[in-house]
């Protein structure tokens, strides 16, 4: 979340000196950072869960 929240704080500071970029454009560019951190970390996270559930459990 901290990520996704970075994201968005430098799309609204670069927000500024985007120069002759329109703004739709520079949103949307800002929205697939954001999606794609957000879709980055929950694969991850699930597999790091899977590796845990499965491959790290210590055998009886």
């Amino acid at each position: 979340m901290a990520g996704f929240a970075a994201i968005v704080a430098y799309g609204l500071y670069k927000l500024k000196s985007r120069g002759n970029t329109k703004m739709s454009l520079h949103l949307i560019h800002v929205r697939v950072a954001a999606q794609g951190f957000v879709v980055g970390a929950m694969t991850i996270g699930m597999g790091i869960s899977m590796y845990r559930e499965f491959w790290a459990k210590p055998k009886p």
